[in-house]
């Protein structure tokens, strides 16, 4: 709603406030706080130390970092992939039949993500693919999980096509091959990105399925923040959630750059 008087504009704003703050500012930083002390004062963090931040940057913390890392870009390769292959050959079915793939890819995420990690680990954990005690297990059921993301907002993006820019380049005899490659996927290349990095987000974070999964050398960092936080460690928990959480931002910045730079090409 667009208001346009001095006092409206206020009364948006400190709603806004009161309604921002609790519910997602002041959690964000109680952790950072968290993340300088050694012990908690009141409602505040006293004996401030960046101790913590040492700790979160070697040794086991910096490796389930990189695990992290792997794990997501990996994971969000995948799903683009098979998302964006599923939302383009569903472009050509029948309504009926475009609602039955939307549902076959939502269903992983309209579960609880531990049932897709207990499906994939008795899935994957007998011949002829044995996955279980490996990082492709990790891998495969994020992938699992996030690719209905990439799916639906491909889809999404297909349904908003010109299709006057195909329709102009087969006239002219170009290929179906070429008409996808230097047509269609270029002008979706903004969503592509998109998807790509809530795919990205959303794995980095992936805890419930993760947990039933992983293997002793392959911890994501979300793992590792739960098992800190299991044995009272929550100071130094809470500077290792605070790098995963600069390294998703850091993350979903360059992706948006990107997809900026492709929504104006």
């Amino acid at each position: 709603m667009l208001v346009h008087s001095r006092g409206a504009k206020w009364a948006v704003w400190a709603v806004f406030a009161v309604l921002f703050l609790p519910l997602f500012a002041l959690p964000l930083l109680v952790v950072l706080g968290a993340s300088f002390a050694t012990h908690w004062s009141g409602v505040l963090p006293a004996d401030l130390t960046t101790a913590n931040y040492r700790t979160a940057a070697r040794g086991e913390a910096l490796q389930a970092l990189t695990t992290s890392l792997v794990t997501a870009l990996t994971a969000s390769l995948l799903a683009l992939a098979v998302g964006t292959w599923a939302a383009l050959a569903g472009a050509t079915l029948r309504k009926g039949q475009r609602r039955f793939l939307d549902a076959l890819f939502v269903l992983p995420v309209a579960v609880p993500s531990v049932v897709v990690g207990l499906s994939v680990l008795v899935a994957f954990s007998k011949p002829p693919l044995l996955l279980n005690g490996t990082r492709w297990i990790v891998i495969l059921a994020h992938t699992v999980l996030v690719t209905a993301f990439a799916y639906q907002s491909v889809s999404a993006a297909i349904t908003r096509l010109d299709p006057a820019y195909e329709q102009a380049a087969a006239s002219l005899g170009a290929r179906p091959a070429y008409v996808l490659w230097r047509v269609r996927l270029p002008l979706l290349l903004p969503s592509l990105t998109a998807a790509a990095g809530l795919c990205f987000a959303l794995s980095m974070g992936e805890l419930s399925a993760t947990m039933m999964l992983y293997p002793p050398d392959w911890t994501p960092l979300p793992v590792l923040i739960y098992a800190a936080t299991d044995r009272g460690a929550l100071f130094t928990g809470s500077a290792v959630a605070v790098v995963l959480m600069a390294a998703t931002l850091i993350a979903l910045f360059a992706v948006s750059r990107i997809r900026n730079r492709a929504s104006y090409r």
